[in-house]
């Protein structure tokens, strides 16, 4: 069960609504999958804290037990089916009288679901959150019409960080992806809307926006025939409290020179690119129905590279694509080591069902697949250690994130949360330092993902 700490409540959902049901009941949510998934579960649960619901992080304590899933690929899809079956059980031995399913899985498999799991009262998909309170509200005999659509979301995430998503949906039409199928094509929020958030959070205490969307630098291609990440970026740094703002999930056909630049001069904008390639042979990429080539991603690359700014670069990578060859996987690898990708997240080649590449002949056999994952992991393993370790003797400013047993863990402007890695820094001496500061560090010691410091 997720911890969701109450504290976050009582600072983003000052239960604006009217409470609308007999006693008190506590919710409890378990949250599957990315980022973006995340923003959706916060979003849920300040509709359910502002119609007087209490939020716990026990199981056993919940009247009402939410799983937001993830059906992306096999994995997690399987997962989320784990975790619901867990759930189900405090129906029979906890305080739970309904259990709701929402999110991608539903979205995608409805009436399977609802044929193949009984246990469960409600599926939802993934959008239209408020209706979904009413439909639980329902379930507990109150009936009374829900009005209010503009509630704060209620963070899961630590008070000083926060995840701002900024579209929904994907317009790409990439042939292995799942996405549009499950949340359609790509809506960017009014900027103004984004603004008003941002704004919400920071005076709730968040310092870190972490910038995400399915397809982040096409943001505004929808809504204002133009691409607007540049001007978002900069308006939401002139938001008093804002001191970091780092974008993830970016396309790289649309990193333009501007977003970059935009990057550079703003120093509240961390030298951070997230851009996912999934591969860089030009035949696959082609199968893919990834926008551009090979040259394309080495012209980004090398551009980031040149940058007196030092860049962090991370990206994704999908090995054992259909038609993906030795010959192709070596040119893959061969790009890996040259270009030294700071961040690497690779994956196995999933077939979902419904997508394009599912009917592709060539299909690569799973212990190909495994086999070619595991060199890949190993070749970045050594590369993040060399590039790591060039880091020893800077200067940097840490973000504070647990304090105990003397030292100090936290991120710099290098790592994104949840997915890199963290510096530990030795508490000598008295130090005024809490948790969700920032302070002066030197790094002083690297291994392969994970970094060492000393306060300056």
């Amino acid at each position: 069960m997720h911890a969701l700490p109450m504290q976050k409540a009582a600072l983003l959902c000052r239960n604006e609504g009217k409470r609308r049901m007999n006693r008190e009941y506590k919710v409890g949510v378990v949250s599957l999958g990315c980022s973006k998934n995340t923003v959706d579960t916060e979003n849920m649960l300040g509709y359910f804290v502002s119609q007087g619901f209490e939020i716990t992080s026990r199981a056993e304590e919940a009247d009402v037990l939410v799983v937001n899933t993830c059906g992306f690929i096999d994995s997690a899809k399987s997962e989320s089916i784990e975790t619901v079956l867990e759930m189900a059980e405090y129906k029979k031995q906890g305080k739970c009288s309904i259990l709701a399913v929402t999110g991608c899985l539903p979205q995608r498999y409805m009436q399977e679901l609802k044929a193949e799991m009984p246990e469960v009262d409600i599926f939802w998909g993934v959008k239209k959150y408020d209706e979904f309170t009413d439909a639980v509200i329902a379930k507990l005999n109150e009936s009374a019409p829900f009005t209010d659509c503009n509630v704060p979301r209620v963070l899961t995430t630590p008070f000083y960080s926060a995840y701002l998503r900024i579209s929904d949906g994907c317009s790409n039409r990439c042939t292995y992806c799942a996405i549009p199928l499950i949340r359609g094509d790509m809506c960017s929020v009014p900027m103004e809307k984004l603004l008003q958030e941002a704004e919400r959070l920071a005076k709730a205490g968040v310092t870190e926006l972490n910038v995400i969307a399915q397809d982040t630098s096409a943001y505004g291609k929808d809504l204002y025939d133009a691409l607007k990440l540049p001007e978002l970026l900069n308006k939401l740094t002139e938001i008093e409290g804002i001191h970091w703002v780092r974008l993830l999930y970016t396309y790289p056909d649309t990193v333009t020179d501007e977003l970059i630049e935009t990057i550079e001069k703003n120093p509240k904008i961390v030298n951070y690119m997230d851009l996912p390639i999934q591969h860089v042979n030009d035949e696959l990429l082609l199968r893919m129905n990834r926008r551009g080539q090979k040259k394309d991603i080495i012209r980004i690359f090398d551009r980031l590279r040149k940058s007196e700014s030092k860049f962090i670069i991370r990206t994704s990578i999908i090995v054992g694509f259909p038609g993906e060859t030795e010959d192709s996987f070596r040119e893959l690898l061969d790009f890996v080591s040259d270009y030294g990708i700071d961040r690497l997240g690779a994956f196995t080649y999933s077939c979902e069902e419904g997508t394009e590449a599912a009917g592709f002949d060539e299909q690569i056999d799973e212990e190909v697949k495994e086999r070619r994952l595991h060199e890949l992991m190993m070749l970045q393993a050594n590369v993040s250690s060399k590039l790591n370790a060039k880091r020893v003797g800077t200067e940097c400013e840490l973000l504070v994130e647990e304090i105990e047993d003397g030292y100090i863990t936290g991120r710099t402007y290098a790592e994104a949360p949840d997915v890199d890695g963290q510096v530990t820094v030795p508490l000598r001496g008295r130090y005024d330092i809490d948790v969700g500061d920032y302070i002066k560090i030197k790094i002083t010691g690297a291994d392969e993902y994970d970094l060492e410091g000393e306060i300056i």
